[in-house]
């Protein structure tokens, strides 16, 4: 008589309905998992291909009725070739260095986060997130997580990327930055450190969430090349075609 090992199942929850955070009057729903126990990373890692993000313990991927404008994107890493307006980034941001960082809150990293909250998202519900939110955000991790710190030649840190690793690439969770360095433009900086460091560590993709084409804070995405969408449950090449003619130069950050 065979016996099967006993697992527990994996449930899967949606949330109630809230307002987009990305296109004004448009509602949102998530389906969301808890990551827990021993094979937290690898259903991470599944969970990941098929276009969920982390947050906390939690993956979770929008189910918004009749809308269909989150697209998960992953850039390829090993074929990536940077564009002019990222050479220059490439050079302005020469004396910056990455290090990475054990998943940690660090009151200087939380200073950081208060000033790009409070110039960048002054009404959302972040800017009013305390220490003790902020080390939640960058602790309560079940899978291997760590932090880029992005520092200066005079050892200043300019921005930060809450960063997982996962078997087949990096996944940008959040990243935030200096908002008085703006001409580093340092959100799409992080992603093209992100890149180099996939590519020396042999690994195929960085996955930067989701690709808004109608939100202009979101639609920075596709600039980097090249990349797939997550479309019909599979994986393709992002197309000319199917990016919008006129998309803002600095990102937000990952979501």
């Amino acid at each position: 008589m065979l016996h099967r090992p006993n697992r527990r199942p994996q449930f899967f929850y949606t949330t109630a309905p809230l307002p987009c955070p990305y296109l004004a009057g448009r509602t949102e729903r998530k389906i969301v998992t808890e990551l827990t126990g021993p094979d937290a990373e690898a259903l991470h890692d599944r969970l990941s291909r098929a276009g969920f993000r982390r947050s906390h313990n939690i993956a979770y991927s929008p189910v918004c009725p009749g809308c269909n404008a989150c697209i998960p994107i992953r850039i390829l890493a090993t074929e990536f070739e940077p564009n002019r307006a990222q050479r220059k980034l490439q050079k302005i941001n020469a004396d910056l260095a990455g290090f990475e960082m054990p998943a940690r809150a660090t009151a200087e990293q939380f200073q950081l986060f208060q000033r790009y909250q409070q110039a960048r998202h002054g009404e959302g519900d972040m800017a009013a997130m305390g220490f003790y939110d902020y080390r939640a955000m960058v602790e309560d991790t079940p899978i291997t997580t760590g932090m880029v710190e992005f520092r200066d030649a005079n050892d200043r840190l300019l921005g930060a990327c809450l960063t997982d690793w996962l078997s087949d690439g990096l996944s940008a969770v959040y990243s935030f930055y200096d908002p008085a360095a703006a001409r580093r433009s340092l959100g799409s900086w992080a992603i093209l450190w992100l890149v180099a460091r996939a590519r020396t560590l042999g690994l195929p993709f960085v996955y930067l969430g989701y690709w808004v084409p109608e939100s202009r804070k979101m639609s920075y995405k596709s600039r980097f090349r090249p990349s797939e969408v997550l479309t019909g449950g599979i994986w393709r090449v992002l197309e000319e075609t199917m990016v919008p003619a006129e998309e803002p130069v600095v990102p937000e950050t990952a979501g």
